[in-house]
């Protein structure tokens, strides 16, 4: 039975994101309960943000934030650095009373062409996170290379080492939240 929830957010939105997909081979992997967070959100604006308050999609965003067991961010890598969608999903989540990210144990991976496999992405979304004080694992790191090459058609890893450093990185979070 899937008693562990998993919070994933894929700041890729491309349909057949590579991130995505890993997102769903931890939960597979790692016997975790899924739910995808929605990162369709209007970009941060104060002016709005004034006019209108915190959007209902940034709300139900914090809200699975604060009730998932843990979190799950896969990132792709963009001119060195993780996405602007992540990047506005954190911005608009900062600005909600309270920290639902305070303490929440976190874990990073990332798919990306390159054969670095995303490290640079991860390494600026770790600094990101710091001002939120998560539980952020450090490890062990998921940087999945040549992305296009290590899935089959189901989805499935199929490269290297990563299904095992996957299923590590998914046991971790369920250490960290004393269901492992």
């Amino acid at each position: 039975m899937k008693d562990f929830n998993l919070l994933g957010l894929s700041g890729s939105l491309r349909k057949g994101s590579w991130n995505t997909r890993l997102l769903h081979e931890a939960a597979r992997l790692g016997d975790a309960r899924l739910t995808l967070a929605d990162l369709r959100l209007p970009l941060y604006d104060g002016d709005l943000e004034d006019a209108e308050g915190i959007p209902r999609a940034v709300e139900a965003l914090a809200a699975q934030v604060a009730e998932a067991d843990a979190v799950l961010i896969a990132t792709p890598e963009y001119n060195q650095c993780f996405s602007g969608v992540l990047k506005n999903a954190l911005d608009w989540v900062s600005r909600v009373k309270g920290n639902p990210w305070r303490d929440k144990p976190v874990g990073i991976v990332s798919a990306a062409a390159g054969r670095a496999g995303g490290a640079r992405a991860q390494y600026a979304l770790r600094l990101a996170m710091t001002p939120f004080r998560p539980r952020l694992l450090t490890g062990p790191e998921v940087m999945v290379a040549a992305a296009e090459d290590q899935f089959d058609e189901n989805g499935h890893l199929t490269g290297g080492n990563y299904a095992r450093l996957l299923t590590l990185l998914v046991e971790g979070l369920k250490e960290a939240t004393g269901k492992g």
